[in-house]
């Protein structure tokens, strides 16, 4: 007991020692749909964004002038950046649409109209000072339903307002915001 006692009070004492802003969480968050567009996608579930590795992990990638892609453990995505953007983009596709996108697995007893894709080839803050999202997507007929196929590339800038994280934060965000747009648009 005392051996307890004596160890929450060395984590107690350590745990006021440390710096709680060490690590910043940064959220993807693309601002709200500032226009409404014609439901082309009805009900259509999206797969997980697909993303090259260094804009998969958990701490945020940025480019400086000799080309490098660094990083820091001190700033963080909030959540995993695959899952995060797939919600992201479904929330927003449904918000500027009216259509409803949901992220896989497919929740609802009816089966979606449709399947969307998304492949992001590159997502990086350059050292320019702008974020570049460049890649692919693809609409499908859900099962055997009928439609046909949509196939389009995407390539985004968004200038980076500042410097750190929270800047290279905000412009994914709007990226993401210019893509569910696209998407919404299919277009």
């Amino acid at each position: 007991m005392r051996n307890t006692v004596f160890l929450m009070i060395c984590l107690s004492v350590l745990g006021a020692c440390s710096d709680p802003l060490s690590t910043g969480r940064y959220m993807i968050d693309p601002p709200g749909a500032a226009k409404t567009l014609p439901n082309r996608l009805g009900h259509a579930e999206l797969r997980e964004v697909s993303l090259p590795q260094y804009a998969s992990d958990q701490e945020i990638v940025w480019q400086t002038e000799d080309g490098a892609l660094r990083s820091t453990s001190k700033n963080v995505w909030a959540d995993n950046p695959a899952r995060a953007m797939t919600l992201a983009l479904a929330r927003q596709i449904s918000l500027l649409s009216g259509a409803t996108v949901i992220a896989e697995p497919w929740p609802l007893s009816q089966e979606p109209d449709r399947r969307i894709e998304v492949r992001v080839e590159q997502v990086l803050p350059r050292a320019d000072g702008v974020l570049r999202m460049a890649g692919i997507y693809f609409v499908s007929p859900a099962g055997y339903g009928a439609g046909r196929d949509v196939v389009h590339r995407f390539d985004i800038e968004v200038p980076v307002e500042g410097e750190g994280a929270g800047f290279i934060a905000k412009a994914q965000s709007a990226a993401i915001g210019q893509l569910a747009e696209q998407i919404a648009a299919l277009k």
